[in-house]
């Protein structure tokens, strides 16, 4: 027999009201997982800027005995609040943030201790624009805080085999032992260059992705702006004006 149009409508309003339910409370339920993993692939990334992850690791464990973490401005102060309410680094959206002025952002910090308590490097997180979106990671000084330990780059939505490759172990390794201040103390940060297979010795280089300039300058430009917005603090570390440091 066939139905009426009033029957098809009140039938597909129906469903569509409890597939959207139910879709709705599996989101809600599968919500805590989703942050535990998003805390974990966080909490891996920042200790791969600075240390090989081996597999099977327990990341929370290692992170707990190696990284301690604030929040700075963009004078260097520390923040400890916002409206009365708590700050975690680890909580902090550099994505949200990235919108707002530099002066106007919060900035995370994570130090790597040496278990006695000495710093052995700051890990700030970056954020910037690839070719199609967003590119993003983090950036470990050495405690000279001009000496590049490790970096580790992730993505959006850049080209496999392209921009993509910025995630790749081997471009990254590239920025180790490069430095982001010149003779002067001034703040350059690392020049990609175009192309690849230079090996460039200047400590201010490093070769670049062929087929991939423009993802390639963004990382540049990323590196070079938050490098910049974290003087604030990194001039406070250097020059031991920092209360809440190894404490």
């Amino acid at each position: 027999m066939q139905q009426s149009n009033l029957y098809i409508v009140i039938f597909s309003t129906v469903l569509t009201i409890v597939l959207g339910g139910l879709l709705a409370l599996a989101a809600v339920a599968l919500r805590p997982e989703q942050k535990k993993q998003e805390d974990m692939f966080r909490k891996k990334s920042i200790l791969s800027s600075v240390m090989t992850v081996e597999k099977g690791s327990d990341i929370l464990q290692i992170y707990g005995d190696k990284i301690k973490s604030y929040v700075v401005d963009y004078d260097g102060n520390e923040v400890k609040e916002l409206e009365g309410k708590p700050i975690v680094a680890e909580n902090v959206p550099i994505n949200k943030e990235f919108k707002k002025s530099p002066e106007e952002r919060l900035y995370p910090v994570f130090e790597m201790t040496d278990g006695s308590g000495g710093v052995e490097a700051y890990i700030l997180p970056i954020y910037g624009n690839g070719l199609w979106d967003k590119i993003y990671g983090y950036l470990a000084l050495d405690k000279d805080c001009n000496t590049i330990k490790g970096v580790v780059f992730d993505h959006i939505g850049e080209t496999p085999g392209l921009g993509a490759r910025i995630t790749e172990k081997e471009f990254q390794a590239r920025f180790k032992g490069k430095t982001i201040n010149n003779d002067n103390g001034q703040v350059i940060g690392v020049t990609v260059l175009k192309g690849e297979s230079t090996n460039p010795t200047d400590p201010h280089q490093v070769d670049g992705l062929s087929g991939a300039t423009i993802t390639a300058k963004g990382v540049e430009s990323m590196i070079l702006s938050y490098m910049e917005h974290y003087q604030g603090f990194l001039r406070k570390v250097k020059s031991s004006d920092l209360s809440y440091v190894n404490q």
